[in-house]
Protein backbone atom coordinates (compact mmCIF):
# COMPACT_ATOMS: atom_id res chain seq x y z
CA UNK A 1 0.00 0.00 0.00
CA UNK A 2 1.46 3.35 -1.06
CA UNK A 3 1.74 5.97 1.68
CA UNK A 4 0.34 9.45 1.11
CA UNK A 5 2.82 12.09 -0.10
CA UNK A 6 4.37 14.28 2.57
CA UNK A 7 5.26 17.97 2.52
CA UNK A 8 7.67 19.47 5.04
CA UNK A 9 7.87 23.21 5.63
CA UNK A 10 10.56 25.05 7.60
CA UNK A 11 9.88 28.70 8.39
CA UNK A 12 12.32 31.25 9.76
CA UNK A 13 9.87 33.69 11.35
CA UNK A 14 10.58 37.40 11.70
CA UNK A 15 8.51 40.53 12.20
CA UNK A 16 8.70 41.85 8.62
CA UNK A 17 9.35 38.73 6.53
CA UNK A 18 9.43 34.94 6.62
CA UNK A 19 11.94 32.69 4.90
CA UNK A 20 10.27 29.43 3.85
CA UNK A 21 11.65 26.13 2.58
CA UNK A 22 9.34 23.45 1.15
CA UNK A 23 10.49 19.87 0.77
CA UNK A 24 8.48 16.78 -0.16
CA UNK A 25 9.31 13.24 0.88
CA UNK A 26 11.02 12.86 -2.55
CA UNK A 27 12.80 16.13 -3.31
CA UNK A 28 13.59 19.69 -2.29
CA UNK A 29 10.95 21.95 -3.85
CA UNK A 30 11.59 25.65 -3.24
CA UNK A 31 12.97 28.29 -0.88
CA UNK A 32 11.54 31.81 -0.88
CA UNK A 33 10.83 34.89 1.22
CA UNK A 34 7.32 36.15 1.87
CA UNK A 35 5.39 38.63 3.93
CA UNK A 36 4.38 37.32 7.38
CA UNK A 37 0.98 36.09 6.19
CA UNK A 38 -0.23 32.57 6.96
CA UNK A 39 -3.10 32.87 4.46
CA UNK A 40 -0.62 33.45 1.63
CA UNK A 41 1.37 30.33 2.56
CA UNK A 42 -1.78 28.24 2.87
CA UNK A 43 -2.96 29.32 -0.60
CA UNK A 44 0.40 28.40 -2.11
CA UNK A 45 0.40 24.94 -0.54
CA UNK A 46 -3.24 24.29 -1.56
CA UNK A 47 -2.40 25.26 -5.12
CA UNK A 48 0.71 23.10 -5.51
CA UNK A 49 0.41 20.33 -2.89
CA UNK A 50 -3.30 19.77 -2.31
CA UNK A 51 -2.89 16.00 -1.94
CA UNK A 52 0.03 16.14 0.53
CA UNK A 53 0.01 15.74 4.27
CA UNK A 54 1.71 18.86 5.62
CA UNK A 55 4.17 19.09 8.51
CA UNK A 56 5.49 22.52 9.43
CA UNK A 57 7.85 24.00 12.01
CA UNK A 58 9.28 27.31 13.15
CA UNK A 59 11.38 28.53 16.06
CA UNK A 60 9.71 30.24 19.01
CA UNK A 61 10.13 33.99 18.59
CA UNK A 62 8.60 37.41 19.22
CA UNK A 63 5.71 36.44 16.92
CA UNK A 64 4.40 34.04 19.53
CA UNK A 65 1.98 31.25 18.67
CA UNK A 66 -0.12 33.03 16.04
CA UNK A 67 1.42 31.07 13.11
CA UNK A 68 0.92 27.81 15.02
CA UNK A 69 -2.77 28.48 15.62
CA UNK A 70 -3.53 29.74 12.10
CA UNK A 71 -1.73 26.87 10.36
CA UNK A 72 -3.17 24.23 12.70
CA UNK A 73 -6.70 25.34 11.79
CA UNK A 74 -6.27 23.98 8.24
CA UNK A 75 -5.13 20.57 9.47
CA UNK A 76 -1.36 21.00 9.28
CA UNK A 77 0.86 19.35 11.88
CA UNK A 78 2.80 22.28 13.34
CA UNK A 79 5.76 22.27 15.71
CA UNK A 80 7.06 25.29 17.60
CA UNK A 81 10.64 24.48 18.54
CA UNK A 82 13.06 25.95 21.06
CA UNK A 83 15.92 27.48 19.08
CA UNK A 84 18.78 26.03 21.24
CA UNK A 85 17.29 22.54 20.80
CA UNK A 86 17.70 22.53 17.01
CA UNK A 87 20.71 20.32 16.12
CA UNK A 88 23.39 22.32 14.28
CA UNK A 89 26.85 21.64 12.91
CA UNK A 90 29.81 24.03 12.99
CA UNK A 91 29.44 24.88 9.31
CA UNK A 92 25.91 26.09 9.93
CA UNK A 93 27.06 28.23 12.84
CA UNK A 94 29.75 29.86 10.70
CA UNK A 95 27.44 30.52 7.73
CA UNK A 96 24.13 31.62 9.17
CA UNK A 97 21.33 33.50 7.42
CA UNK A 98 17.56 33.22 7.10
CA UNK A 99 17.65 31.01 4.01
CA UNK A 100 20.11 28.60 5.61
CA UNK A 101 18.04 28.53 8.80
CA UNK A 102 14.73 27.67 7.16
CA UNK A 103 16.34 24.96 4.99
CA UNK A 104 18.02 23.47 8.04
CA UNK A 105 14.75 23.47 9.99
CA UNK A 106 13.00 21.72 7.12
CA UNK A 107 15.68 19.02 6.85
CA UNK A 108 15.60 18.38 10.61
CA UNK A 109 11.80 18.19 10.52
CA UNK A 110 11.88 15.61 7.75
CA UNK A 111 14.51 13.59 9.64
CA UNK A 112 12.32 13.58 12.77
CA UNK A 113 14.98 15.35 14.85
CA UNK A 114 12.77 18.16 16.18
CA UNK A 115 10.64 18.17 19.30
CA UNK A 116 7.99 20.83 19.77
CA UNK A 117 7.50 22.86 22.92
CA UNK A 118 4.24 23.02 24.84
CA UNK A 119 1.84 25.55 23.34
CA UNK A 120 -0.66 26.96 25.87
CA UNK A 121 -4.19 27.82 24.88
CA UNK A 122 -5.02 31.50 24.47
CA UNK A 123 -6.75 31.68 27.84
CA UNK A 124 -3.66 30.54 29.73
CA UNK A 125 -1.33 32.54 27.50
CA UNK A 126 -3.09 35.82 28.24
CA UNK A 127 -3.31 35.03 31.96
CA UNK A 128 0.46 34.51 31.82
CA UNK A 129 0.89 37.91 30.18
CA UNK A 130 -1.01 39.61 33.01
CA UNK A 131 0.96 37.67 35.65
CA UNK A 132 4.24 38.73 34.05
CA UNK A 133 3.03 42.33 33.79
CA UNK A 134 2.53 42.33 37.56
CA UNK A 135 6.12 41.16 37.95
CA UNK A 136 7.27 43.94 35.58
CA UNK A 137 5.50 46.47 37.77
CA UNK A 138 7.07 44.97 40.90
CA UNK A 139 10.52 45.39 39.34
CA UNK A 140 9.63 48.95 38.32
CA UNK A 141 8.64 49.81 41.90
CA UNK A 142 11.93 48.47 43.23
CA UNK A 143 13.87 50.44 40.63
CA UNK A 144 12.11 53.72 41.45
CA UNK A 145 12.70 53.22 45.17
CA UNK A 146 16.39 52.60 44.51
CA UNK A 147 16.55 55.83 42.50
CA UNK A 148 14.96 57.79 45.33
CA UNK A 149 17.28 56.33 47.95
CA UNK A 150 20.24 56.92 45.65
CA UNK A 151 19.31 60.58 45.23
CA UNK A 152 18.97 61.05 48.98
CA UNK A 153 22.37 59.42 49.53
CA UNK A 154 23.95 61.55 46.81
CA UNK A 155 22.81 64.78 48.48
CA UNK A 156 23.65 63.58 51.98
CA UNK A 157 20.06 63.30 53.21
CA UNK A 158 19.81 60.46 55.73
CA UNK A 159 16.65 58.43 56.19
CA UNK A 160 15.34 58.31 59.77
CA UNK A 161 15.74 54.87 61.32
CA UNK A 162 12.01 54.11 61.37
CA UNK A 163 11.84 54.61 57.59
CA UNK A 164 14.98 52.71 56.62
CA UNK A 165 13.25 49.49 55.55
CA UNK A 166 11.47 47.96 52.55
CA UNK A 167 7.98 49.02 53.63
CA UNK A 168 7.30 52.57 52.51
CA UNK A 169 4.49 53.94 54.65
CA UNK A 170 2.39 57.04 54.05
CA UNK A 171 4.34 58.74 56.82
CA UNK A 172 7.61 58.07 55.02
CA UNK A 173 6.25 59.40 51.72
CA UNK A 174 5.04 62.50 53.56
CA UNK A 175 8.49 62.95 55.05
CA UNK A 176 10.05 62.72 51.58
CA UNK A 177 7.65 65.31 50.17
CA UNK A 178 8.35 67.70 53.04
CA UNK A 179 12.11 67.82 52.44
CA UNK A 180 13.42 71.32 51.77
CA UNK A 181 15.87 71.96 48.95
CA UNK A 182 18.22 74.85 48.36
CA UNK A 183 17.20 74.97 44.70
CA UNK A 184 13.82 74.32 43.09
CA UNK A 185 15.27 71.82 40.62
CA UNK A 186 16.25 69.41 43.43
CA UNK A 187 12.68 69.42 44.75
CA UNK A 188 11.28 68.89 41.22
CA UNK A 189 13.60 65.93 40.65
CA UNK A 190 12.53 64.15 43.86
CA UNK A 191 8.83 64.91 43.40
CA UNK A 192 8.94 63.58 39.83
CA UNK A 193 10.23 60.28 41.18
CA UNK A 194 7.55 60.26 43.86
CA UNK A 195 4.81 60.81 41.27
CA UNK A 196 6.29 57.98 39.21
CA UNK A 197 6.30 55.78 42.30
CA UNK A 198 2.68 56.64 43.07
CA UNK A 199 1.53 55.80 39.54
CA UNK A 200 3.45 52.49 39.46
CA UNK A 201 2.10 51.51 42.89
CA UNK A 202 -1.56 52.03 42.00
CA UNK A 203 -1.09 50.27 38.66
CA UNK A 204 0.58 47.36 40.49
CA UNK A 205 -2.32 47.28 42.99
CA UNK A 206 -4.91 47.28 40.20
CA UNK A 207 -3.23 44.48 38.25
CA UNK A 208 -2.85 42.39 41.43
CA UNK A 209 -6.56 42.74 42.19
CA UNK A 210 -7.52 41.91 38.60
CA UNK A 211 -5.38 38.78 38.70
CA UNK A 212 -6.92 37.52 41.93
CA UNK A 213 -10.48 38.23 40.81
CA UNK A 214 -10.00 36.55 37.42
CA UNK A 215 -8.36 33.39 38.77
CA UNK A 216 -10.92 32.97 41.56
CA UNK A 217 -13.64 33.10 38.89
CA UNK A 218 -12.09 31.14 35.99
CA UNK A 219 -9.82 28.66 37.83
CA UNK A 220 -11.69 28.43 41.12
CA UNK A 221 -11.23 24.71 41.90
CA UNK A 222 -7.56 24.46 40.93
CA UNK A 223 -6.75 27.77 42.62
CA UNK A 224 -8.17 26.76 45.99
CA UNK A 225 -6.62 23.26 45.74
CA UNK A 226 -3.20 24.84 45.26
CA UNK A 227 -3.83 27.14 48.22
CA UNK A 228 -4.11 24.08 50.48
CA UNK A 229 -0.40 23.29 49.87
CA UNK A 230 1.78 24.69 52.70
CA UNK A 231 3.56 27.87 51.64
CA UNK A 232 1.52 28.37 48.45
CA UNK A 233 -0.03 31.81 48.72
CA UNK A 234 -2.39 33.57 46.29
CA UNK A 235 0.31 34.87 43.93
CA UNK A 236 2.26 31.62 43.83
CA UNK A 237 -0.95 29.72 43.02
CA UNK A 238 -1.70 32.23 40.26
CA UNK A 239 1.85 31.86 38.95
CA UNK A 240 1.53 28.07 38.78
CA UNK A 241 -1.73 28.31 36.86
CA UNK A 242 -0.38 31.02 34.53
CA UNK A 243 3.01 29.46 33.77
CA UNK A 244 2.13 25.74 33.88
CA UNK A 245 -1.59 25.53 33.20
CA UNK A 246 -3.12 22.19 34.17
CA UNK A 247 -0.58 20.24 36.24
CA UNK A 248 -2.35 17.02 35.27
CA UNK A 249 -0.65 17.11 31.87
CA UNK A 250 2.62 16.08 33.56
CA UNK A 251 2.55 12.28 33.72
CA UNK A 252 5.64 12.09 35.92
CA UNK A 253 6.81 14.27 38.78
CA UNK A 254 10.35 14.43 37.33
CA UNK A 255 9.01 15.99 34.13
CA UNK A 256 7.26 18.70 36.14
CA UNK A 257 10.43 19.52 38.08
CA UNK A 258 12.48 19.54 34.88
CA UNK A 259 9.99 21.90 33.21
CA UNK A 260 10.08 24.33 36.14
CA UNK A 261 13.88 24.03 36.46
CA UNK A 262 14.14 22.42 39.91
CA UNK A 263 16.79 19.97 38.70
CA UNK A 264 20.59 20.17 38.62
CA UNK A 265 22.70 20.85 35.57
CA UNK A 266 24.95 17.79 35.20
CA UNK A 267 28.13 17.38 33.18
CA UNK A 268 29.37 13.81 32.87
CA UNK A 269 32.42 12.59 30.99
CA UNK A 270 33.81 9.08 31.52
CA UNK A 271 34.09 8.65 35.30
CA UNK A 272 33.92 12.36 36.02
CA UNK A 273 30.54 13.73 37.07
CA UNK A 274 29.97 17.38 37.91
CA UNK A 275 26.84 19.17 39.04
CA UNK A 276 26.68 22.85 38.21
CA UNK A 277 23.83 24.11 40.34
CA UNK A 278 20.27 24.42 39.08
CA UNK A 279 19.72 24.13 35.37
CA UNK A 280 19.45 27.41 33.40
CA UNK A 281 16.61 25.81 31.43
CA UNK A 282 13.73 26.90 33.61
CA UNK A 283 10.59 28.87 34.15
CA UNK A 284 12.73 31.38 35.99
CA UNK A 285 9.96 33.57 37.40
CA UNK A 286 7.90 30.63 38.66
CA UNK A 287 10.98 28.93 40.08
CA UNK A 288 11.76 32.00 42.19
CA UNK A 289 8.17 32.06 43.49
CA UNK A 290 8.33 28.38 44.43
CA UNK A 291 11.61 28.78 46.29
CA UNK A 292 10.16 31.74 48.23
CA UNK A 293 7.10 29.58 48.98
CA UNK A 294 9.40 26.81 50.22
CA UNK A 295 10.99 29.14 52.79
CA UNK A 296 7.51 30.08 54.01
CA UNK A 297 6.38 26.46 54.15
CA UNK A 298 9.39 25.34 56.19
CA UNK A 299 8.49 27.85 58.88
CA UNK A 300 4.90 26.59 59.12
CA UNK A 301 4.80 22.89 58.21
CA UNK A 302 6.22 20.38 60.70
CA UNK A 303 6.67 17.64 58.07
CA UNK A 304 8.72 19.92 55.86
CA UNK A 305 10.74 21.03 58.87
CA UNK A 306 11.68 17.40 59.54
CA UNK A 307 12.56 16.96 55.88
CA UNK A 308 14.76 20.07 56.07
CA UNK A 309 16.50 18.75 59.20
CA UNK A 310 17.14 15.38 57.52
CA UNK A 311 19.50 17.19 55.14
CA UNK A 312 21.36 19.09 57.86
CA UNK A 313 24.94 19.86 56.92
CA UNK A 314 24.20 20.64 53.29
CA UNK A 315 24.12 24.26 52.05
CA UNK A 316 20.76 25.84 52.86
CA UNK A 317 20.24 27.03 49.28
CA UNK A 318 20.41 23.42 48.09
CA UNK A 319 18.12 22.10 50.81
CA UNK A 320 15.44 24.68 50.03
CA UNK A 321 15.38 23.55 46.38
CA UNK A 322 14.59 20.04 47.64
CA UNK A 323 11.76 21.52 49.72
CA UNK A 324 10.46 23.34 46.63
CA UNK A 325 10.39 20.01 44.80
CA UNK A 326 8.28 18.65 47.66
CA UNK A 327 5.83 21.51 47.16
CA UNK A 328 5.65 20.57 43.49
CA UNK A 329 4.80 17.00 44.47
CA UNK A 330 1.95 18.12 46.69
CA UNK A 331 0.64 20.54 44.08
CA UNK A 332 0.74 17.90 41.33
CA UNK A 333 -1.05 15.31 43.48
CA UNK A 334 -3.90 17.70 44.12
Amino acid sequence: MQSSPQLYIGIDVHKKSWSVNLRTDLFDHKTFSMTPDTAQLIRYVDQHFSSHQVKCCYEASCCGYMPYRELSKVGWEVLVVNSPDVPVINKHQQNKNDIVDCRHLCKQLQAGQLRGIYVPDEKQEQLRSLFRQRNNLTMALRKIKCHIKGELLYYGIGLPGQYNNNNWSKEMLGWLESQSWKHETGRCSLHSKLRHLNFAYYEWLRVSNELRAYVRKEYKNDYYLLRTVPGIGPLTAIGILAELGDLRRFKKFDKLCSYVGLVPSVYSSAEKIQTRGMTPRSKQLLRSYLIEAAWTAVRKDMVLQEYYRSHAGKPSNKIIVKVARKLNVKGARR
